[in-house]
């Protein structure tokens, strides 16, 4: 038996306002979908973050909708929990319910089993920090059903780990349950997989299947899970994105590197995504543009900005991960409180940068009062 573990879609995203760009995130997640597909797959994991908001255009509707019909025609099964990006904070039913209630697919993101043939599947919603309170109990009853149950177990989860990032993280891994075959998980953007010893299965991000930012040349894909024996075998599967470049170049090398770059670039049949950070002093922005107009013209999207060796924001180059981590310290140096800053980072860039206006309004709100409780009980 083999399921398909495909997680953050952000179906519906329109990277830098462009069309085609949406359409490369409709691409790839097709891609997932046909893949598994002809790998006869039995059946399909989403861990979350399906829309890249939470009421999405109907195009992204319909793409996810197709693609849940093909899998029923081909007699796969799908498996869904909720992101933060599928959840509004202000009171809605979450577009994805929709294809529970008509069948399309099965909701399994409450914390209560459902089973496919003689695996148990049990997932819960992304659950955010203030929201932690109990689900050591929950996390307690999931294990108790896991040990009376004979076959398999995936257990899938929209959290950050902290020992994968601690930045992102919400929850240990010793905090997860600990007698599951899988560990779907969603939420990080890169593919990650360890086998922990006091987990019986092994941990597993699969990663977007696409750009969400601008990443620089990494793979992007999703995993085949091979459960037919006792322990489960994970494979990765590449999806073909569009490539996006992130360059580092010194000004006084900088004709040569351009050089190097579109003899790089010259054989794609998808335009790249380019960032260029360049370093030197005293530079004159006309004369670097004018050096950028021909690399600029074989782009779908180019930006570039100066830096200075110690410039704190030349840290964005680096590996995403390290992304994540910088631009939390950046917070922190800021707001002199790593709680503030994870509130900043964490809850209300996403929202913001997808226009949820209210939703970020409800985030500060709801963090407003509980600070006023936590004074009330100091």
């Amino acid at each position: 038996m083999k399921f398909s573990h495909i997680s953050d879609t952000h179906l519906g995203l329109i990277q830098y306002g462009l069309e085609e760009r949406e359409q490369d995130i409709y691409d790839s997640f097709n891609q997932a979908i046909d893949i598994s597909i002809q790998d006869k797959v039995d059946f399909v994991i989403f861990a979350g973050d399906i829309f890249h908001t939470p009421n999405p255009s109907g195009t992204a509707i319909l793409q996810m909708a197709n693609a849940l019909k093909k899998l029923k025609q081909n007699k796969i099964e799908s498996f869904f929990v909720l992101g933060e990006h599928d959840i509004s904070r202000i009171r809605s039913t979450p577009i994805p319910y929709v294809y529970h209630n008509l069948e399309f697919s099965k909701y399994v993101g409450r914390g209560e089993p459902v089973y496919y043939k003689d695996v148990m599947i049990v997932g819960f919603d992304k659950i955010r920090k203030n929201e932690m309170t109990g689900l050591e109990g929950k996390f307690s009853h999931v294990e108790s059903l896991a040990n009376k149950h004979a076959g398999h177990k995936i257990l899938v989860l929209h959290q950050g780990i902290t020992e994968v990032n601690k930045f992102a993280g919400e929850v240990n891994s010793t905090d997860l349950p600990k007698n599951f075959t899988y560990y779907a998980m969603g939420h990080l953007h890169d593919k990650f997989l360890k086998q922990y010893e006091h987990l019986k299965g092994p941990l597993v991000y699969s990663g977007s299947t696409d750009m969400i930012s601008n990443q620089g040349d990494v793979e992007k894909g999703f995993f085949e899970v091979d459960i037919s024996g006792t322990d489960a075998k994970s494979e990765w599967k590449k999806l073909d994105t569009r490539l996006q470049i992130l360059e580092k170049m010194e000004f006084e090398k900088i004709d040569s590197q351009i050089q190097e770059l579109n003899e790089k670039i010259s054989k794609l049949e998808k335009k790249p995504i380019i960032k260029i950070k360049i370093k030197g002093d005293n530079l004159e922005r006309d004369v670097i543009e004018s050096k950028f107009t021909d690399l600029a013209s074989k782009s779908l999207h180019f930006s570039w900005e100066l830096s200075k060796e110690d410039d704190e924001s030349s840290v964005l180059l680096n590996r995403p991960a390290q992304i994540d981590q910088e631009l939390f310290k950046l917070a922190v140096n800021a707001l002199k409180s790593e709680k503030l800053a994870h509130i900043a980072i964490n809850e209300l860039l996403p929202l913001l940068s997808t226009r949820q206006v209210d939703s970020a309004t409800q985030v500060v709100i709801e963090n407003f009062s509980n600070f006023l409780e936590e004074e009330n009980d100091s």
